[in-house]
C-alpha cells in the first residue's frame, strides 16, 4: 500500500509529515517552506484522502494510515512530523520502528485516551456525542458541521468554497473509523510510551480544546525526552495558521 506525496527541500536530513483527518498533503505546505532549507521533506496523503489509498472499510483505519505511511519512511533514521490524527500515526511508526526515526514531533495529537477522566476529556466526548448522532441519522453535513466547530481553523463548513465542503463531507467517516484507537488506545500506544529514546517535542495552540492540553500533558509524564511547546494565539490548526513559530520550534528541536 502506497500513496501519493509532496516532497520540499533539499535539505540534509529527511523528515515525514503526516497531515490531520480531512486534509490532504498540501496542508503542510508553508511550515514545509519554512523548513526546507534544512530538511528534506515529505508528506504522503492519507489513506482516504487526496491522492491517498482507498480505505478497506473490513479493515481499522489506524491500522491501514500507518501501513501507508510506513511505506514513505526511510530505513534510516528521520525526522518524524505529524498533526491531530496524523501525529497518533508518527507516534506509532516512532514506537514500532525506532531505529529509523531520528526525533518525534507531536503537534495537537488526539489519543484522546491519554486524557481519560479529564474535565477535558469529558467536554470532549459530549461534543463528540453530537457529531456521532448526526452521523447515526445520516446527515453527514451536519456532523461534518459540528467536527469542524471543535476541531477547525476557525472557519465554518458553511463559509468555506463548495469544493473543500465537499471533500470534507466526504471524508467524515474518519472520525468514527479513528475511534478504536484515538478514544480507546486500540494500538497500545500509551503502555509504550517510555521506550521512546529519541528526542520529543509536544506541540499545541493555547487556544486549543482543553483536552488537548491534557494529552499533552500525559504524553509529556511518560515520554522520557518529552518538551513542550504552547504557540500563543493558535488554535487545532496550528501547523497551518502558525507555521513560522511551529517550525521554529521544530528548528530549537533539531538544534
Amino acid at each position: 500500500m502506497t500513496a501519493y506525496a509532496r516532497h520540499w527541500g533539499q535539505g540534509g536530513e529527511p523528515a515525514l509529515l503526516l497531515h490531520c483527518s480531512l486534509a490532504h498533503s498540501g496542508a503542510w505546505d508553508g511550515m514545509a517552506r519554512a523548513l526546507a532549507d534544512r530538511l528534506t521533506l515529505t508528506a504522503p496523503d492519507l489513506v482516504g484522502h487526496g491522492r491517498g489509498p482507498a480505505p478497506d472499510p473490513a479493515r481499522d483505519y489506524h491500522d491501514q494510515a500507518t501501513e501507508a505511511a510506513l511505506a514513505h519512511l526511510p530505513d534510516h533514521p528521520t525526522h518524524l512530523i505529524g498533526h491531530s490524527f496524523g501525529a497518533t500515526v508518527a507516534l506509532r511508526l516512532a514506537l514500532d520502528h525506532p531505529d529509523r526515526v531520528a526525533s518525534l514531533t507531536l503537534i495537537e495529537p488526539v489519543l484522546f485516551a491519554a486524557a481519560r477522566g479529564g474535565p477535558g476529556w469529558a467536554a470532549h466526548v459530549a461534543g463528540m456525542a453530537g457529531v456521532g448522532l448526526r452521523l447515526d441519522a445520516g446527515d453527514a453535513q451536519g456532523a461534518t458541521r459540528d467536527f469542524l466547530a471543535q476541531w477547525g481553523g476557525g472557519v465554518p463548513l458553511d463559509a468555506m468554497p463548495k469544493t473543500q465542503q465537499a471533500y470534507m463531507i466526504d471524508r467524515i467517516w474518519v472520525v468514527p473509523a479513528s475511534s478504536p484507537a484515538l478514544e480507546d488506545d486500540s494500538a497500545r500506544l500509551l503502555p509504550r510510551l517510555g521506550q521512546l529514546a529519541c528526542p520529543v517535542l509536544l506541540i499545541e495552540g493555547a487556544a486549543s480544546p482543553p483536552v488537548i492540553a491534557e494529552i499533552q500533558s500525559g504524553l509529556a509524564a511518560a515520554i522520557p525526552q518529552a518538551r513542550r511547546a504552547i504557540i500563543p494565539g493558535a488554535g487545532h490548526m496550528v501547523p497551518i495558521t502558525h507555521a513560522g513559530p511551529v517550525a521554529q520550534e521544530i528548528r530549537h528541536l533539531l538544534g
